[in-house]
Protein backbone atom coordinates (compact mmCIF):
# COMPACT_ATOMS: atom_id res chain seq x y z
CA UNK A 1 0.00 0.00 0.00
CA UNK A 2 1.41 3.38 -0.91
CA UNK A 3 2.06 5.77 2.04
CA UNK A 4 2.21 9.27 1.00
CA UNK A 5 3.18 11.95 3.44
CA UNK A 6 1.98 15.72 2.04
CA UNK A 7 3.31 18.96 3.93
CA UNK A 8 1.48 22.32 3.21
CA UNK A 9 3.20 25.45 3.49
CA UNK A 10 2.66 29.09 4.50
CA UNK A 11 -0.80 28.50 6.02
CA UNK A 12 -2.49 25.61 5.45
CA UNK A 13 -3.30 23.83 2.10
CA UNK A 14 -7.28 22.97 3.52
CA UNK A 15 -9.74 22.53 0.78
CA UNK A 16 -9.94 23.76 -2.21
CA UNK A 17 -6.30 22.80 -2.07
CA UNK A 18 -4.80 20.77 -4.45
CA UNK A 19 -3.39 18.91 -1.42
CA UNK A 20 -6.66 18.84 0.06
CA UNK A 21 -7.85 17.04 -2.82
CA UNK A 22 -5.10 15.40 -3.80
CA UNK A 23 -5.22 13.62 0.00
CA UNK A 24 -8.50 12.06 -1.09
CA UNK A 25 -7.69 10.88 -4.49
CA UNK A 26 -5.05 9.29 -2.99
CA UNK A 27 -7.15 7.16 -0.66
CA UNK A 28 -9.92 6.52 -2.94
CA UNK A 29 -7.09 4.03 -4.51
CA UNK A 30 -6.61 2.59 -1.28
CA UNK A 31 -2.95 4.68 -0.31
CA UNK A 32 -2.63 5.52 3.23
CA UNK A 33 -1.86 9.59 3.54
CA UNK A 34 -0.42 11.60 6.65
CA UNK A 35 -1.52 15.33 5.46
CA UNK A 36 -1.09 17.17 8.95
CA UNK A 37 -1.83 20.58 10.11
CA UNK A 38 1.58 21.59 11.21
CA UNK A 39 2.04 23.73 13.83
CA UNK A 40 0.82 27.36 13.98
CA UNK A 41 0.69 27.89 10.00
CA UNK A 42 0.20 31.36 9.59
CA UNK A 43 2.88 32.07 12.12
CA UNK A 44 4.76 28.99 11.44
CA UNK A 45 8.46 28.28 13.65
CA UNK A 46 11.18 26.47 11.58
CA UNK A 47 11.86 24.66 14.77
CA UNK A 48 8.74 23.57 15.77
CA UNK A 49 7.73 22.01 12.02
CA UNK A 50 10.72 20.54 12.06
CA UNK A 51 10.06 18.30 14.85
CA UNK A 52 7.02 17.55 14.06
CA UNK A 53 8.13 16.23 10.46
CA UNK A 54 11.13 14.18 12.04
CA UNK A 55 8.80 12.43 13.98
CA UNK A 56 6.14 11.99 11.30
CA UNK A 57 8.63 10.47 9.36
CA UNK A 58 9.92 8.15 12.12
CA UNK A 59 6.38 6.82 12.60
CA UNK A 60 4.59 7.16 9.18
CA UNK A 61 7.97 6.18 7.31
CA UNK A 62 6.75 7.51 3.83
CA UNK A 63 7.77 6.49 0.21
CA UNK A 64 6.53 9.71 -1.16
CA UNK A 65 6.58 12.84 0.32
CA UNK A 66 5.03 15.98 -1.23
CA UNK A 67 5.65 19.88 -0.51
CA UNK A 68 4.42 22.72 -1.46
CA UNK A 69 5.75 26.35 -1.33
CA UNK A 70 7.46 27.05 2.29
CA UNK A 71 7.21 22.94 3.20
CA UNK A 72 9.81 22.45 0.32
CA UNK A 73 12.28 25.26 2.27
CA UNK A 74 11.85 22.93 5.35
CA UNK A 75 12.26 19.64 3.60
CA UNK A 76 15.56 21.03 2.49
CA UNK A 77 16.78 22.18 6.24
CA UNK A 78 15.64 18.61 7.35
CA UNK A 79 17.91 17.43 4.42
CA UNK A 80 20.61 19.85 5.39
CA UNK A 81 20.97 18.73 9.06
CA UNK A 82 21.04 15.08 7.32
CA UNK A 83 19.12 13.05 9.79
CA UNK A 84 16.34 11.33 8.01
CA UNK A 85 15.77 8.58 6.30
CA UNK A 86 15.61 8.52 2.48
CA UNK A 87 12.15 8.54 0.54
CA UNK A 88 11.46 6.70 -2.88
CA UNK A 89 9.86 9.81 -4.08
CA UNK A 90 9.98 13.51 -3.56
CA UNK A 91 7.98 15.96 -5.50
CA UNK A 92 9.08 19.50 -5.04
CA UNK A 93 6.12 21.95 -5.91
CA UNK A 94 6.54 25.87 -5.80
CA UNK A 95 9.27 26.71 -3.46
CA UNK A 96 10.54 30.00 -2.85
CA UNK A 97 13.28 31.57 -3.38
CA UNK A 98 15.97 30.65 -0.90
CA UNK A 99 16.47 34.08 0.88
CA UNK A 100 12.82 34.83 0.81
CA UNK A 101 12.30 37.89 3.07
CA UNK A 102 8.94 37.78 4.28
CA UNK A 103 9.30 38.39 8.35
CA UNK A 104 6.51 36.03 9.29
CA UNK A 105 9.10 33.17 8.06
CA UNK A 106 12.21 34.78 8.66
CA UNK A 107 13.43 31.35 10.72
CA UNK A 108 13.43 29.45 7.49
CA UNK A 109 15.54 31.73 5.26
CA UNK A 110 17.73 31.84 4.15
CA UNK A 111 19.79 28.58 3.48
CA UNK A 112 21.72 26.49 1.30
CA UNK A 113 20.29 24.44 -1.52
CA UNK A 114 20.96 20.75 -0.03
CA UNK A 115 23.34 18.50 -1.80
CA UNK A 116 21.02 15.59 -0.92
CA UNK A 117 17.37 15.44 -1.35
CA UNK A 118 17.44 11.74 0.75
CA UNK A 119 14.88 10.34 -2.19
CA UNK A 120 15.40 8.77 -5.31
CA UNK A 121 13.47 9.66 -7.88
CA UNK A 122 13.00 13.56 -7.68
CA UNK A 123 10.70 16.23 -9.35
CA UNK A 124 10.99 20.08 -9.28
CA UNK A 125 7.68 21.52 -10.03
CA UNK A 126 7.99 25.78 -10.70
CA UNK A 127 5.91 28.34 -12.51
CA UNK A 128 6.65 31.02 -15.07
CA UNK A 129 4.87 33.95 -12.82
CA UNK A 130 5.62 32.51 -9.17
CA UNK A 131 5.54 35.81 -7.11
CA UNK A 132 7.93 33.86 -4.57
CA UNK A 133 10.18 32.61 -7.02
CA UNK A 134 11.17 33.92 -10.73
CA UNK A 135 11.73 32.00 -13.69
CA UNK A 136 15.89 32.55 -13.03
CA UNK A 137 15.78 31.87 -9.66
CA UNK A 138 13.96 28.61 -10.24
CA UNK A 139 16.45 27.71 -13.33
CA UNK A 140 19.10 28.32 -10.79
CA UNK A 141 17.64 26.28 -7.83
CA UNK A 142 17.39 23.47 -10.29
CA UNK A 143 20.64 23.17 -11.23
CA UNK A 144 21.79 23.60 -7.75
CA UNK A 145 19.80 20.98 -6.45
CA UNK A 146 20.17 18.80 -9.62
CA UNK A 147 16.95 17.26 -10.02
CA UNK A 148 14.24 16.96 -13.39
CA UNK A 149 11.87 20.39 -13.10
CA UNK A 150 8.42 20.60 -14.85
CA UNK A 151 7.52 24.54 -15.53
CA UNK A 152 4.03 25.60 -15.44
CA UNK A 153 2.89 28.21 -18.04
CA UNK A 154 1.64 30.96 -15.89
CA UNK A 155 1.19 29.11 -12.82
CA UNK A 156 1.14 31.28 -10.16
CA UNK A 157 2.01 29.73 -6.75
CA UNK A 158 0.40 26.48 -7.85
CA UNK A 159 -2.42 27.01 -5.44
CA UNK A 160 -6.11 27.43 -5.07
CA UNK A 161 -5.59 31.46 -6.01
CA UNK A 162 -4.04 30.20 -9.63
CA UNK A 163 -6.82 27.46 -10.22
CA UNK A 164 -4.93 24.77 -8.31
CA UNK A 165 -7.95 22.67 -7.02
CA UNK A 166 -8.31 19.48 -8.74
CA UNK A 167 -4.90 18.97 -10.28
CA UNK A 168 -4.99 15.22 -12.45
CA UNK A 169 -1.26 15.63 -13.87
CA UNK A 170 -0.62 15.22 -9.61
CA UNK A 171 -2.52 12.10 -9.29
CA UNK A 172 -0.98 10.43 -11.92
CA UNK A 173 2.49 11.42 -10.99
CA UNK A 174 1.60 10.14 -7.39
CA UNK A 175 -0.37 7.03 -8.53
CA UNK A 176 2.07 6.08 -11.42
Amino acid sequence: MLKVLMLHGWGGSDDPHWQAWLAGEIVKNYGTVSFPLLDNPHFPSKNRWMKQVKALLCDFQPEVVICHSLANILWFHLCNEGSITPVKRLLLVAPPHLTCEIETLKTFFPLEAPKNLFAEDILLVTSTNDPYMSTQEALALQKALGVEMKVIENGGHINTASGFGEWPWVKEWVLQ
